[in-house]
């Protein structure tokens, strides 16, 4: 072998392309770094490190479930044509089976992992930016499981089988029968796609969050003027009403429009006998968070003819 392991290094931090094409191009070319170099242009693999500053908000959610256990990924990219591409739909789909393997919900972790033929998950997505021409990025992954019960998927705005751009599990913890669990757990799925509920319960709410909301009852009771006892039971409310509003157990069940989804859990179990417990839920909304850049087309375009 004319090229060592820190070679495939420096070449995959050079050229931004997979590891199997980094010592490929070094065995093709008995070692020579710089010819390894304009091997992997001439591929078109050395692009992908160029496409790795833009912005990728697009790309799919996918949602696999096994037993009693699911996990969501997310894997972005730059536009939606390519969530339409066959690839890369194939790409998240493998992906996420894999993760459904895994220990934890560490994202590094799963880069690290096995996708066959000597590639890491990491290696994969560096070739298939290469092969489709878009920065993609795998952003982010959780699972959810249950001891004795179901998880069940749910899709909104579906591109494919279990992938589009809205994902949800719910994992219901029951020894109740699947066909009473399943419909259950969509229909509470199908709430979570609707209402976004940002945390199972009032005391899992994010502590900034909810310390964001008091401030700004306080300014607001601040402004009104009232005694200072007043003043402190509107702020009460206020952050209550927040997070009566954003727990996914308190807020009301989007079916009827009346029912805390708690008590509408309660009641399926009596109806089943036993008892069924919302143990937890993922949903994940395809580039929720991400800043996309706003571009001037037009302006784009005359500026590549004016180059």
């Amino acid at each position: 072998m004319a090229y060592t392991a820190t070679d495939v290094k420096t070449l995959r931090e050079r050229t931004g392309a997979g590891m199997m094409d980094c010592k490929k191009a070094l065995a093709e070319t008995d070692g020579d770094f710089e010819a390894a170099i304009d091997l992997l242009r001439t591929k078109g693999l050395a692009a992908a490190a160029k496409k790795s500053s833009r912005t990728a908000a697009e790309g799919l959610v996918g949602v696999v479930v096994s037993g009693a256990k699911g996990v969501a990924v997310e894997v972005n990219s730059e536009t939606d044509f390519v969530a339409k591409n066959d690839q890369f739909q194939d790409f998240v789909r493998k992906v996420t089976e894999i993760a459904l393997g895994c220990d934890g919900d560490d994202i590094d972790a799963l880069k690290s992992a096995d996708y066959g033929d000597g590639e890491s998950i990491g290696d994969a997505l560096t070739n298939n930016i290469a092969r489709i021409g878009e920065n993609q990025t795998l952003r982010r992954m959780k699972s959810v499981a249950v001891g004795s019960g179901i998880v069940v998927p749910y899709m909104h705005n579906s591109a494919a089988p279990n992938l589009g751009k809205i994902g949800v599990l719910v994992a219901l913890e029951s020894d109740a029968p699947a066909d009473v669990l399943e419909p259950l757990g969509k229909q509470i799925a199908m709430h979570i796609a609707a209402a976004f509920p940002l945390a199972l319960d009032a005391d899992s709410l994010d502590p900034d969050l909810i310390a964001r909301e008091r401030k700004v009852a306080a300014e607001k009771a601040a402004e009104s003027g009232k005694p200072e006892n007043v003043q402190e039971k509107m702020i009460e409310g206020a952050v209550n009403k927040f997070a009566k509003e954003n727990a996914l157990l308190s807020q009301i069940f989007v079916m009827d429009n009346k029912t805390p989804v708690a008590k509408v859990v309660e009641q399926a179990g009596k109806d089943a006998g036993t008892a069924i417990v919302l143990k937890d839920y993922v949903r994940f909304q395809l580039g929720e968070g991400i800043e996309k850049e706003e571009s001037d087309f037009a302006a784009e375009v005359a500026a590549a003819v004016g180059s």
